[in-house]
């Protein structure tokens, strides 16, 4: 056993023979909110692709609460307990959202379309006890009223929180979060605080969320660290990063750090 529940070891990626990634490390402890930020470009969604299977490392390993899953399919990586959110919504179009909710089940049924189809008595069990799962995540992140609606009639924050409860649904150790602040008002953004920290408190819940909303990252990371062209200049808590002036050049600037000085 580990402490860490995510590892990434010396990582690079090339893609046309410009590196991406360059030899990047992250240490992210068990339950622990780590932020992930830094310029458009450098490299953030490329770190989550290589971390849940979808893009393959030229260098370096990714370690899973102790265990490399360097060359895993994302299908495997995700029954180790590693769950995934993307920038752009992925609500299936049709579905109502208790429905879409039920898919984040996949891999926890064991019924196939066979016995599906033929309603066996196994398979309307495992139905049942999925839309009582997906029910009782929905009520955890306080949509529960929206489970018959169909999906994409929600406002865009709104699908960025049901994503985050499909998520959930699978009982993930560690879960990826890209940019899951778009689309929310300043009003919602406390409220959404508050949703992290309880994932992570109530849930165990490793959270890594790549987020622009630096007020929002600053406030709920225990650790933020910063990318800028594919390499890490600065990992620490959020006084000190805030306050470096790596950062302060690559990517907060003057306003951003007059704002957010300690003071």
């Amino acid at each position: 056993m580990t402490d860490l529940a995510l590892a990434v070891r010396g990582v690079s990626v090339q893609f046309g023979g410009v590196h991406v990634l360059d030899s990047v490390d992250l240490s992210v402890r068990s339950g622990e909110i780590r932020g992930l930020i830094g310029p458009n470009g450098a490299g953030k969604t490329t770190l989550l692709n290589v971390v849940s299977g979808i893009h393959a490392p030229g260098r370096g390993d990714i370690l899973l609460d102790g265990t490399s899953i360097r060359g895993h399919k994302p299908s495997e990586i995700a029954r180790r307990g590693l769950g995934r959110t993307f920038q752009t919504s992925r609500l299936f179009r049709g579905m109502t959202v208790l429905e879409n909710m039920m898919t984040g089940l996949h891999r926890r049924t064991d019924s196939n379309i066979f016995s599906a189809g033929f309603r066996s008595r196994r398979a309307m069990a495992e139905e049942r006890e999925a839309e009582h799962a997906a029910r009782k995540s929905l009520d955890f992140v306080g949509m529960a009223q929206f489970a018959d609606r169909r999906g994409t009639e929600l406002s865009f924050g709104q699908q960025r929180v049901v994503e985050i409860a499909r998520t959930l649904i699978s009982e993930p150790k560690v879960v990826l979060l890209d940019e899951p602040a778009v689309g929310l008002s300043m009003n919602r953004l406390a409220e959404f605080d508050l949703l992290l920290r309880r994932i992570r408190d109530e849930k165990g819940v490793t959270l890594i969320l790549i987020e622009h909303v630096i007020r929002l990252v600053m406030e709920v990371c225990d650790k933020v660290t910063v990318l800028s062209s594919g390499r890490v200049i600065a990992d620490g808590d959020p006084n000190q990063v805030r306050n470096d002036p790596q950062v302060i050049e690559a990517y907060l600037g003057k306003e951003l750090r007059a704002r957010y000085s300690a003071s």
